[in-house]
């Protein structure tokens, strides 16, 4: 029974149809002889396993492998903490079925670099109880996906991608006494900022009030802000990367935003419906 060679716990095995053990068993077959190859390693299975999961519980995610054709080649197992789906029922199965549609062109585009920063859409079966709906009735999640190209050990193969993917928001940047909340316009004009601004920074928060956040932003890093900036109006959450941002005394100081965009209020008897967003809430890490 070929499902019995698949490094799977018995009782997932058991619930697996003929073409899903087909599926599994070529993911695991290209993982093998693609990524791996004959790499040795001395440090034992049970040790190796109980750092990747402190990896992946200290990093809120889960990781992904990717051929050069988008086909998900593994997945941790812990990728249904996040999304709703297994790990058995996505590997296999190409990027392209379950991401945003309008992502694809950006998804190509990455899979061709060394190195790869981007943010994309993906269904979630997950309810906002944190339980599992149908696929039919997935919604979108938004993952911040960072990685680079793997050389494969067989000079035949072709290249494979590894990515770590964190759904937006992130609640670790919260808790961090590095950090300042902002709210903005859809313009990134500023409409709030809390009370550590002032120690981070300099500002006391009602000098930028109603000042573009591209005021702070060093010439170089424009770029950086502008994808952040489309990211928001197209995806509603995104991760900045690093930017420069000006001190009041003068200089400036690497920093990193995290930002979503917040939908207007309920409709009511006195607020009509109305589908333009309220504003940006953005949590700025000061980096040290």
């Amino acid at each position: 029974d070929l499902s019995r060679l698949l490094p799977l716990q018995p009782s997932v095995r058991s619930h697996l149809d003929k073409p899903s053990i087909i599926r599994l068993t070529l993911s695991y077959i290209r993982i093998r002889s693609d990524c791996v190859g004959d790499v040795q390693t001395e440090t034992p299975s049970l040790q190796r396993d109980a750092e990747v999961n402190m990896y992946l519980r200290v990093m809120e995610g889960f990781v992904m492998v990717l051929s050069t054709e988008g086909d998900m080649i593994f997945l941790s197992d812990n990728v249904s903490k996040y999304m709703g789906l297994t790990q058995t029922e996505l590997m296999g199965h190409n990027i392209f079925e379950y991401t945003h549609p309008c992502d694809h062109e950006e998804i190509r585009h990455n899979l061709r670099l060394t190195k790869r920063d981007f943010v994309m859409r993906i269904k979630s079966t997950l309810t906002h109880r944190g339980r599992s709906a149908n696929l039919k009735s997935a919604t979108w999640k938004v993952l911040h996906c960072q990685g680079r190209a793997k050389v494969c050990m067989a000079s035949s193969a072709a290249s494979c991608f590894l990515l770590t993917c964190r759904p937006l928001p992130l609640s670790h940047t919260l808790l961090s006494t590095h950090t300042f909340t902002s709210q903005h316009s859809m313009d990134m004009r500023f409409t709030y900022c809390d009370q550590r601004l002032a120690s981070l920074l300099g500002y006391r928060p009602n000098e930028l009030l109603g000042r573009s956040i591209y005021d702070l932003c060093h010439t170089l890093d424009t770029n950086c802000l502008n994808k952040n900036h489309l990211n928001l109006c197209l995806k509603s959450q995104s991760v900045s990367g690093q930017y420069r941002m000006m001190v009041k005394g003068g200089g400036y100081v690497w920093v990193e935003s995290h930002s979503a965009v917040i939908p207007s209020s309920r409709p009511s008897r006195s607020r009509p419906v109305t589908h333009q967003p309220l504003c940006i809430l953005t949590v700025t890490y000061v980096l040290r």
